[in-house]
């Protein structure tokens, strides 16, 4: 399977693509190809990433969303197809964490990651997919996490915004199916990125950290783009409803 004639030409929208996971996905699928809508809070991210992308040689959109926010993500959506002609991959990114105790937590904060997490991929969800569903194709890539899966003290409410991804994965690929969409997961680990800077450079944190991880070290974001690719690409076209964490085999071991 040529990965290349299968994304060529596509467009592809990664929330939460200004820094990190999202960055490395957007990334890599300009370099194979595909036009990327590029959206994040942060304007001077989304509008570096978007450069970084066009040097590959395709169209970027840069677009400055809030996808806890309904009115801007169909905004988004619009602009992508009066901009870009079509949409064809959704990738659902965007991970707010807020660690505290639960009863230390706030309302406040169980909003901020609900209304990032889990209701910003249902608004990007639905507001692309309705175009999936009328042209009959598409990929959707939900990002996920461990956290999702195993229980993290401090992270109640992260952990359940992201279980709550997982099962909403498996649902939609079953709803879908018939419109030959595929709707699969990619959990990570523990990677380099902002939000585990603090953890994995502590001179006494970060070792117990990968200490937990069988591979011992932590991920780099680009280590999530070839498979991102792979579920967007025509080669992963019998797979759709799959979990698949990426952690160093952290979620394997008991």
């Amino acid at each position: 399977m040529n990965v290349a004639s299968s994304l060529g030409g596509k467009v592809a929208v990664v929330t939460g693509s200004g820094r990190g996971i999202g960055r490395a996905i957007a990334l890599a699928f300009g370099e194979w190809g595909s036009d990327v809508v590029v959206c994040a809070r942060s304007e001077s991210e989304v509008r570096a990433t978007a450069d970084e992308v066009r040097a590959r040689g395709v169209r970027a959109v840069a677009a400055v969303v809030d996808v806890s926010d309904e009115r801007q993500v169909d905004g988004l959506a619009q602009r992508t197809i009066r901009e870009l002609g079509r949409v064809d991959i959704l990738v659902n990114n965007v991970g707010v964490a807020i660690v505290k105790g639960f009863l230390e937590s706030t309302p406040s904060d169980w909003s901020v990651q609900i209304g990032s997490n889990l209701m910003g991929t249902l608004f990007c969800t639905r507001a692309f997919g309705k175009y999936l569903v009328a042209q009959r194709s598409g990929r959707i890539i939900n990002v996920s996490s461990i956290t999702g899966i195993a229980g993290k003290k401090g992270m109640a409410v992260y952990g359940a915004t992201k279980a709550a991804i997982i099962q909403f994965t498996r649902v939609l690929a079953i709803e879908w199916a018939s419109f030959n969409i595929n709707v699969n997961c990619i959990v990570p680990g523990a990677f380099h990125t902002r939000p585990m800077r603090g953890v994995l450079e502590d001179p006494s944190l970060g070792p117990l950290r990968v200490g937990k991880i069988p591979l011992r070290r932590a991920g780099d974001p680009a280590e999530v783009a070839p498979l991102a690719v792979y579920l967007a690409s025509d080669a992963s076209s019998f797979m759709t409803g799959a979990i698949l964490p990426l952690d160093g085999g952290e979620t394997a071991k008991l």
